[in-house]
């Protein structure tokens, strides 16, 4: 607690360094540690090691803890509604089926020729559309009866596309396709890592499901929106909340590879694993391995060591 307290204040507080410290300064380039005024020594572009380190601090912290808490909202979001409805529960009349489908051909077919400036409201006026159309073609018998919508099997196949391909591997094709800013790589890391608490949010909806407490509430009347919200959802996020500190140390070492492999934010931007690669081209210059590995090492385990006393 006491090194993730630092680390945190460090993080907050990196603004206050003078920039000068983050300043190439090619004359002081590779300078050992215990050197007055660079205690940690400098890099070989001449930038103080312990001011990339402390903004490196803030780096990681600005792009693991918003993408672990996306990623735990929207798993335990999926998590909930596939462990409620099921395969068979959550249905709808075949006239939205119908629309839906025609709507979606529809919007695939003006992407593919190209709609300009206007294919930006493409959605909301083919979304209105399938809307009323369904209401009109609800008039015929034939399409009221209702069909199932298997979110369990959805669910399943989303888990097993994203597990045949290694997560690392997949960020490293997108973040190597596509320019990297902190927004973009947090809903990167976001949206390839919620199957994990989906799943578990999905199995516990499943053995609270059958406890009596919820027979009760279904029993006098209450809506499923509000069953889910008041009776489900409270008791099912403590396996979600107990693994956000290794969620955390996860996306900390994912994007420490990235920056190491200069595929991750931009050169400019301070991180611990651009400070590890840049020892890559001044092997004698032994603190720029060692200072960000004993950071990087530390916070990892402080967060799994907060993982085993949130378990106790």
């Amino acid at each position: 607690m006491l090194w993730l307290v630092l680390l945190g204040i460090a993080a907050t507080l990196a603004n206050l360094l003078p920039a000068p410290y983050l300043a190439p300064n090619l004359p002081n380039s590779n300078v050992p540690p215990l050197t007055p005024g660079h205690w940690l020594g400098t890099d070989p572009l001449g930038q103080d090691v312990a001011a990339t380190l402390i903004y490196g601090a803030r780096t990681a912290l600005l792009v693991s803890l918003p993408a672990a808490i996306i990623s735990a909202g929207l798993g335990a979001g999926i998590g909930l509604l596939v462990g409620y409805w099921g395969n068979t529960q959550l249905r709808f009349a075949r006239a939205y089926w119908l629309t839906v489908s025609c709507a979606v051909l529809a919007f695939t077919l003006v992407k593919a020729h190209g709609a300009g400036t206007m294919a930006l409201w493409w959605p909301l006026v083919l979304s209105i559309t399938a809307f009323l159309l369904g209401q009109l073609l609800l008039r015929f018998q034939l399409l009221r009866r209702t069909m199932a919508v298997p979110l369990d099997w959805l669910l399943q196949v989303a888990v097993a596309l994203l597990a045949a391909i290694p997560r690392l591997l997949l960020v490293l094709a997108v973040a190597a396709a596509f320019k990297i800013t902190f927004v973009s790589l947090v809903l990167l890391l976001a949206f390839t890592s919620w199957t994990q608490p989906a799943r578990l949010v999905r199995a516990e909806v499943r053995r609270v499901g059958q406890l009596l407490y919820l027979e009760a509430a279904r029993a006098a009347g209450l809506p499923p929106w509000q069953v889910m919200r008041y009776h489900v959802l409270p008791n099912v996020l403590q396996p979600v909340i107990t693994g956000l500190p290794l969620s955390i140390a996860t996306f900390i070492a994912l994007e420490t590879t990235l920056s190491f492999l200069g595929v991750g934010l931009p050169p400019e931007v301070p991180s611990w694993g651009r400070l590890l690669a840049l020892s890559r081209f001044a092997s004698s210059s032994w603190w720029l391995l060692l200072f960000p590995t004993i950071c990087l090492l530390a916070t990892t385990l402080s967060l799994r060591q907060l993982l085993l006393i949130s378990k106790r």
